[in-house]
């Protein structure tokens, strides 16, 4: 692995953090966050996944979006307007 530089405000959190005794050592403070990272990219992922599900079962279903919805709503308003005038 490269070297690793952090700017002085972290470093000084790492430094702390080792201290104090919950990490052994840098590298495995780094191990401890890049785990993190990739765990929150997982959910991330999930997430965007589900929302993607979500849509392509709205559309299964024949559900229909709030742009759709707002479109309907607009273009009826207008016409009872048109009628009443």
């Amino acid at each position: 692995m490269n070297e690793l530089t952090l700017p002085p405000d972290l470093e000084r959190f790492a430094a702390e953090a080792i201290a104090s005794g919950r990490y052994k050592d840098i590298d495995e403070l780094v191990r401890t966050g890049i785990g993190l990272l990739q765990q929150l990219e997982a959910e991330r992922a999930a997430f965007a996944q589900s929302l993607v599900d979500a849509e392509a079962e709205a559309d299964r279903l024949g559900c229909a979006s709030l742009e759709k919805v707002d479109a309907g709503m607009r273009a009826a308003i207008r016409a009872a307007a048109g009628r009443s005038a």
